[in-house]
């Protein structure tokens, strides 16, 4: 089984935690999960693990508009 690099987990991590404010142990990922993943860059694959599961961006600009 191939193991996850520490430095890529790392990376994965902070951009989990800058695109949702979660890291991988919060969203319940282990090794199995992680591997889907690993083959891709970590911003890329923070970005397309939180497109899998639905979860809701907090790195975007929202403006609040009054009616």
């Amino acid at each position: 089984m191939n193991s996850i690099s520490p430095a890529w987990l790392s990376d994965f991590d902070a951009a989990l935690i800058r695109y949702f404010l979660i890291n991988h142990v919060d969203a319940g990922m282990d090794e199995a999960v992680l591997l889907r993943y690993a083959d891709l860059p970590p911003q890329v694959a923070a970005l397309q693990f939180g497109e899998d599961y639905e979860l809701e961006r907090v790195d975007a600009d929202w403006v609040a508009t009054s009616t």
